[in-house]
């Protein structure tokens, strides 16, 4: 067997730490390594594998379009991104769990075109470009705390650690601060706050200059940041960003394809109409084939994509719309459809947050539990102001002894499963996890 560690640069470690498994095969929510141990996926290993692993329907479709072609450039049509363009776009102008023919038609609908990349860090370098070309401004508004991607571009909008040693590779960022309720940066208590972050937001895009912002870019549920604000949050950007002629880009790189309980994330802030909440572009990844070939894109809305009617779209990539990672996607939202996977993350879901709050009474050291659908994050306490603790990782060692596979981070762990999980095993997973908890 090949030393992996002597040849491959691992990510987000220190290569003398790096020390894993060398895993062979799985199957819905298990994989398993070389040596016959399998291991429970309790976060979907980069809260991606939505469909699990090697899902038959999106496996048989990757072998089935290696046979006829593997690959074309975007300078050519290709059947299968015509299809997974259409799909997303239906998918984007549907109620947030409905399941609409992929030829149907909506009446004045919102979203048009999709700009395919090959992850969710692509897509936000894109999207921000796109902006800018788009409005003619600079500026570009996020959130502190949050993660949009390892690429210069993308880890300068995102607002966490993990940017700190990169140079900025974009200028002209502004940040504001987040809807964190647990540890709210005003001091104050929802609902009673009033929304005093909405209320910043649009303070800051007014010492910024409206006239120069050109986009707000902000995750519409929990991400990396474990962070899940109030319904009415997402409502009042669309609003602001409406007041000043701003367009708003949803991260839904995490949060799409059912892990919240709707296709994607910002739909489940809708009331009557997704009128009120939709984005002026969003991003997706992960969930877009399940993790089973890398594929990202870009869902555009009509007014914004009309703009490339008449002027170039300055950009490319030469893998953009892969004909074998668009089957792979068309193929996973239909297996998405046909075994109803939306509605079910919403009922697991809730299941699951019920064990999980059930837990945070049974330990002290549990200070919150929030999300949504089989997003969970569980912010672990110690002080008042959150930092690494050491502990955690330890007991995510331990658990992954046990069998279960869990994502910790600073003082946070992730709770997001494969779609696909079993009710039973997703109460064993959470059962050893209970019993590891101090």
């Amino acid at each position: 067997m090949i030393d992996e560690k002597r040849f491959v640069l691992h990510t987000w470690t220190k290569q003398a730490d790096w020390n894993a498994a060398t895993v062979v095969g799985g199957a819905g929510a298990w994989f398993w390594d070389e040596q016959g141990r399998r291991y429970l996926d309790l976060s979907s290993q980069a809260e991606c594998c939505n469909l699990g692993h090697q899902h038959p329907a999106v496996v048989r479709a990757i072998r089935e379009q290696a046979g006829r072609l593997c690959y074309i450039s975007n300078a050519w049509g290709a059947q299968p991104r015509a299809e997974l363009a259409q799909r997303i776009v239906a998918l984007a102008n549907s109620a947030p769990a409905s399941i609409p023919d992929a030829k149907s038609t909506t009446q004045n609908p919102i979203y048009g075109r999709v700009f395919f990349t090959c992850d969710g860090a692509e897509a936000t370098e894109h999207a921000i470009k796109m902006a800018r070309r788009v409005t003619g401004r600079r500026k570009i508004v996020s959130r502190y705390r949050s993660y949009h991607g390892a690429t210069h571009a993308a880890l300068s909008v995102s607002g966490d650690a993990r940017g700190w040693n990169t140079p900025d590779g974009l200028r002209d960022v502004a940040r504001v601060l987040p809807p964190y309720c647990y540890r709210c940066p005003f001091g104050l208590r929802y609902p009673a706050c009033g929304l005093r972050c909405a209320d910043h937001v649009e303070e800051v895009i007014q010492q910024e200059g409206p006239g120069a912002v050109a986009a707000l870019i902000a995750e519409p549920a929990a991400g990396t940041n474990g962070i899940a604000a109030p319904p009415e949050y997402w409502p009042r950007l669309r609003e602001i960003c409406d007041r000043y002629g701003i367009l708003l880009i949803a991260d839904e790189v995490m949060s799409g394809f059912g892990r919240c309980g709707a296709w994607f994330a910002w739909q489940a802030q809708a009331g009557q109409s997704i009128q009120d909440v939709a984005p002026d572009l969003f991003t997706m990844a992960k969930g877009l084939t399940g993790a089973h070939i890398p594929l990202g894109a870009i869902c555009v809305a009509e007014r914004v994509a009309a703009c490339f009617d008449e002027q170039t779209l300055e950009t490319g990539l030469t893998y953009s719309g892969h004909p074998l990672a668009c089957a792979a996607g068309a193929a996973a939202i239909q297996a998405y459809a046909d075994e109803d996977l939306i509605a079910r993350a919403a009922q697991l879901g809730a299941w699951m947050f019920e064990r999980l709050r059930a837990m945070q009474g049974l330990h002290g050291c549990i200070g919150d539990v929030r999300g949504l659908g089989l997003f969970a994050c569980v912010e672990m306490v110690e002080n008042t102001f959150p930092q690494p603790l050491p502990w955690l990782k330890e007991l995510a060692r331990a658990a992954l002894q046990r069998g279960v596979s869990l994502a910790v981070r600073g003082n946070l762990m992730f709770i997001c499963p494969p779609l696909v999980i079993e009710q039973a095993d997703l109460e064993w997973g959470l059962s050893v996890i209970d019993e590891l908890l101090p």
